[in-house]
């Protein structure tokens, strides 16, 4: 057996946790209020002890519960399989054929998914990028901020221009296109020019309402303009963006491969953001890079920020890496940022561990 993904490892045992940490700064939107960060801890046990780690983000309580069971019950599918990531997802793609593999079922497969590629890194001695044909390089980071107000937007903003970040994300889509100028004009009155200024509109707005903002917002300097409409009204983006100078950004809501081929297909976006949970893992990524790649269209990461820093080095169109750190209170080692870049860490895997007196404490 000459392959490097063959380490003759089997599934032994799929473990499952739900943890509802504390964050620095509650994720202020258009359409709601992400107060704390609730996530499923899964551990995915090979039969020589190797321990494979990853995490889901559920973004409210109420499904907690609901992921870590189909977690489960999933993991009881990958039992006694080899330990190799394509055919596990395979195997799971068959099962769910007729169910449909979306919403709770897509993202507890991704986290095996996840898992299992840091079991198999581990397993090899190596950083996951380097197990994807990578090598660990600095990634650039945006520092990714919510609807916070005058006062504590621009003291974040400041924050992040002093770390090194040469981009910052807000949110916007206040009641009022006067509000949305009034907190754009005064971060860049504090970062300066030097600083990239990106918003999401966390598809808060009409197509019509949409076109009408974007352009006011043409004269600002923005890099990119996320998701102003319903996400998956592909049409409604392909209009906005003909009627606009200013780069579209989406990507964060595709459930799998085959919804970024139909919005890149749509004429869509200019950009592209996968969320490692939601397009299907390390699997689903290496998929996307893949469509991004053809389709010319630079790609960043959706939070996730410990697995898609490996992600992004082996991205072909890789742009910018999203900072916002949601499992830091229960990591050993939270990802590290330098001057406003990451690079994977050097240890086996991708360098997730947990903090079990943390995991304890936040524990549901």
């Amino acid at each position: 057996m000459n392959s490097l993904l063959d380490t003759g490892l089997r599934v032994a045992d799929v473990q499952a946790r739900c943890v509802n940490v504390p964050l620095e700064h509650p994720v202020r939107t258009s359409v709601g209020v992400v107060a704390t960060a609730p996530l499923v801890l899964v551990d995915l046990h090979a039969d020589d002890g190797t321990v494979g780690h990853a995490y889901l983000f559920t973004y409210t309580p109420l499904a907690l519960r609901a992921t870590r069971r189909m977690v489960l019950t999933l993991g009881s599918v990958l039992k006694g399989q080899p330990l190799a990531p394509f055919d596990l997802d395979r195997l799971l793609a068959q099962r769910l054929r007729l169910l449909g593999r979306t919403g709770i079922a897509l993202m507890a497969g991704a986290g095996l998914d996840m898992a299992a590629w840091d079991a198999l890194a581990k397993a090899r001695g190596v950083p996951l990028v380097e197990l994807l044909g990578g090598t660990r390089r600095a990634i650039a980071a945006y520092d990714s901020h919510s609807m916070d107000g005058l006062a504590l937007g621009t003291r974040r903003a400041a924050l992040a221009a002093a770390q090194g970040f040469r981009a910052i994300k807000t949110k916007i889509g206040h009641a009022t296109l006067a509000e949305d100028l009034e907190v754009v004009r005064a971060l860049r009155a504090v970062v300066g020019e030097r600083v990239e200024l990106l918003v999401d509109y966390n598809q808060g707005l009409s197509v019509p309402e949409a076109v009408r903002r974007i352009r006011a917002l043409e004269d600002e300097g923005i890099g990119w303009v996320e998701e102003p409409t319903l996400q998956e009204d592909y049409a409604g983006h392909a209009r906005i963006r003909e009627r606009v100078a200013l780069p579209l950004q989406m990507g964060e809501n595709w459930c799998g491969p085959e919804e970024m081929a139909k919005a890149l297909q749509a004429g869509a976006c200019d950009l592209a953001m996968p969320d490692a949970m939601k397009i299907g893992g390390v699997t689903g990524w290496l998929r996307a890079a893949a469509l991004a790649q053809a389709h010319g269209v630079p790609m960043s990461s959706h939070i996730f920020q410990e697995v898609s820093v490996h992600l992004m080095a082996v991205t072909p169109t890789a742009h910018l890496l999203e900072r916002m750190d949601l499992a830091a209170p229960v990591l050993a080692r939270p990802l590290a940022f330098e001057d406003g870049m990451a690079t994977a860490p050097a240890e086996p895997g991708t360098g997730i561990a947990w903090d079990e007196e943390a995991v304890r404490r936040y524990l549901v």
